[in-house]
């Protein structure tokens, strides 16, 4: 089964400093019908001007993570630990117990766009702690780039929860492969550019940079499916995919 979420129905804020679309509930954004798919409770697209950012807030029990799209975003936490997230890079909160923490953008001038998602443990009560690890464009470019994981498989960010996520750049005309199997979900995250999602009943969705697609795997059967990049201007279309239990 398949759901398109378009990027127009999606929540939306605009603080001045910060425009962001949401995927799913969020803050004062209520659709009872987008609380979340499976184990993935938020997906925000922020855009943050030169300066803004969100002052010292808390967390608990939740796995964030940041992707970044442009510019750099710096945070400082209640653990000690601070960075500056360059795009490339993910990095995963484990909110655990509790944490606070802050996060702006790395310039006075330049704009920061990011997702923001979170993702529900599978555990409460985890220690606080933080992973950041960068994954070079060529390694994303028209193949499937295992980026987050349940157990730090191919050098990925390790969450705690059973997923499987991926990133990938591509370039107009190229195609990636993926078994979702038996009994798992699967959220498609078109980031930037125009993809096309296709299965093997021979059905196509054609996505745009802020869609998404949903997709359950029925009848105790495999879905297989190949995601070609569609973009006409020159650039890859950028895209996560989540294998969800």
């Amino acid at each position: 089964m398949f759901t398109v979420r378009k990027s127009a129905d999606r929540g939306y804020a605009d603080r001045g400093w910060l425009k962001s679309y949401h995927s799913f509930s969020f803050a004062n954004y209520y659709d009872p019908a987008f609380m979340g798919f499976r184990a993935l409770r938020v997906i925000n697209q922020d855009t943050i001007l030169g300066g803004g950012g969100f002052p010292t807030h808390p967390h608990q029990d939740m796995e964030i993570v940041t992707y970044l799209l442009s510019g750099a975003l710096a945070h400082k936490d209640s653990l000690g630990t601070g960075s500056v997230i360059q795009v490339g890079d993910v990095q995963r909160m484990t909110a655990g117990t509790g944490i606070r923490h802050s996060e702006f953008n790395a310039s006075a001038t330049e704009t920061a766009e990011l997702l923001q998602i979170w993702l529900l443990p599978s555990v409460t009560g985890l220690s606080p702690s933080y992973e950041q690890k960068h994954f070079p464009a060529a390694e994303k470019l028209n193949q499937l780039r295992l980026i987050i994981s349940s157990d730090g498989a191919a050098g990925s960010v390790q969450v705690n929860q059973d997923v499987r996520t991926y990133g990938s750049l591509l370039a107009s005309g190229h195609r990636v492969d993926y078994v979702l199997e038996a009994g798992r979900y699967g959220w498609l995250q078109v980031a930037r550019g125009v993809i096309e999602i296709a299965n093997d009943a021979g059905e196509i969705y054609h996505l745009s940079a802020g869609d998404a697609l949903a997709v359950t795997a029925l009848d105790g059967a495999a879905q297989p499916l190949a995601m070609t990049g569609r973009n006409e201007d020159g650039e890859p279309a950028e895209i996560l995919w989540f294998d969800l239990p």
